[in-house]
């Protein structure tokens, strides 16, 4: 079966949001269909200029096919019409406009769409925001899904995307709260709409609570096997013969990175949008009510950060060394109040760290709430004292840990994922 994933930008240095949800699945689809991705030559989100070469390319057995925008985006323009179009009366003409200065404008993706759409059995649109899927949805919305990745922001409200949920016909959600979500708030008229969600590699070595004293030197991490953990109220009883997992591990990435003591860790776009200004001000005054562990930000920066030796700049990581680093934390910080899934919630799931989340999210509560493995913040001051409670208790982190990987093993496996989709699929492609 051909099928062609429709998305605003691709590539393995993409390693957060819809982007990196779209690619693991069109990697997993791949392994069984023709898979093609549909997607323009930017890298960066924030300016959308033409990093890649236009063309055809193929990344980890997926054919990438690559056309160019149009234009990049002024971002500060762009957040000056953004303020207006959300709070002053304006017409169709006025939301499209916006919508081709937010960007990516890629004509030539719409024109490649318009003339081979039919060669495709399937279309699956990743994220309901941008021009390829506003745009895209409306050549042919009888052989398409969208995944939308939606959540309560300002532009959702725009009436430009009223037809992107009506359009389509399969709807594929992330979680039950976004399906909760769009279903009150859209006309919806698929045939079909499953909460798949997105596969989450539990790795297969783990390391787990370890005999006081028996440190990374001294043991290779891929030396102990799942079924050597020490479960429920055995590990509990076990008392201080054991480690907690999330401390005696990461020895290697710590040293790589100069770190000293526990962390937290934060990953993905280092963004304000994404909760980070909030973030650093609210672990500064961790800091200043005497906490001892430090802040380690990886991944893509784009704002300032301050200069403070609490405060560690890991940069751009390979997947390997992503998950060394969610491996290595003391807890995994999701500062951001818009999510549709949250991927670094549920990798740091995986491994075994608890999670600190922000309340304003509806997904990373109920991620909470469901896997019992982290705690969430409202205000600064909550913050703090989720800060200080993880930090200090190890019993805890090590029962939230147990529990974290307990829950994605029961609603993220990819077995479970790929076979909601390929019924997706299935149904879309019935006349």
């Amino acid at each position: 079966m051909r099928i062609a994933f429709v998305v605003q930008r691709y590539g393995t240095e993409i390693l957060g949001g819809a982007e990196y949800a779209c690619r693991l699945m069109a990697e997993r689809l791949a392994t069984k269909h023709d898979v093609e991705v549909l997607t323009t030559c930017a890298r960066d989100y924030v300016t959308w200029k033409n990093e890649y070469p236009e063309g055809v390319d193929r990344v980890r057995g997926v054919t990438v096919r690559r056309f160019a925008n149009a234009q990049t985006r002024d971002i500060a323009e762009f957040n000056r019409y953004s303020d207006w179009i959300f709070q002053n009366p304006h017409d169709a003409a006025d939301e499209m406009e916006w919508l081709k200065r937010q960007g990516p404008w890629s004509p030539g993706l719409m024109d490649f769409l318009n003339r081979h759409h039919k060669n495709y059995e399937t279309l699956i649109f990743y994220t309901y925001l941008y021009a390829p899927t506003v745009l895209g949805l409306q050549i042919d919305p009888g052989r398409s899904i969208l995944v939308p990745t939606a959540h309560d922001e300002p532009p959702i409200r725009l009436g430009i995307y009223k037809d992107v949920f009506r359009l389509p016909k399969g709807i594929g959600y992330l979680t039950e709260v976004e399906r909760t979500f769009v279903t009150a708030n859209f006309d919806r008229n698929a045939v079909i709409e499953e909460t798949i969600g997105c596969g989450v590699d539990l790795p297969p070595h783990q390391a787990y609570p370890r005999p006081a004293g028996q440190s990374e030197s001294t043991v290779d991490d891929g030396a102990q096997m799942e079924g050597a953990a020490v479960e429920g109220d055995d590990a509990a009883a076990s008392g201080n013969r054991y480690q907690s997992h999330v401390s005696a591990r990461g020895a290697s990435f710590k040293r790589r990175h100069r770190i000293h003591g526990p962390f937290a860790l934060y990953g993905g776009r280092i963004d304000p949008g994404k909760g980070c200004e909030e973030l650093i001000e609210y672990f500064s005054s961790y800091v200043a009510d005497g906490g001892d562990a430090s802040l380690v930000l990886m991944g893509h920066k784009l704002m300032p950060l301050p200069e403070e030796p609490y405060i560690n700049f890991a940069g751009l990581l390979s997947e390997q060394e992503r998950l060394q680093a969610l491996e290595a934390a003391t807890v995994v910080v999701c500062p951001s109040p818009y999510e549709s899934l949250s991927l670094l919630a549920l990798e740091a799931l995986a491994v075994g760290t608890p999670i600190l989340c922000n309340q304003r999210s509806d997904v990373l509560v109920d991620h909470c709430l469901r896997s019992n493995g982290g705690l969430f913040y409202g205000d600064r001051d909550e913050f703090v004292e989720g800060m200080k409670v993880l930090m200090a208790d190890e019993r805890l982190r090590s029962m939230m840990g147990r529990s974290g990987r307990d829950y994605v093993r029961r609603n993220y496996r990819w077995d479970v994922v790929l076979g909601k989709l390929d019924r997706m699929i299935a149904r879309v492609r019935q006349p």
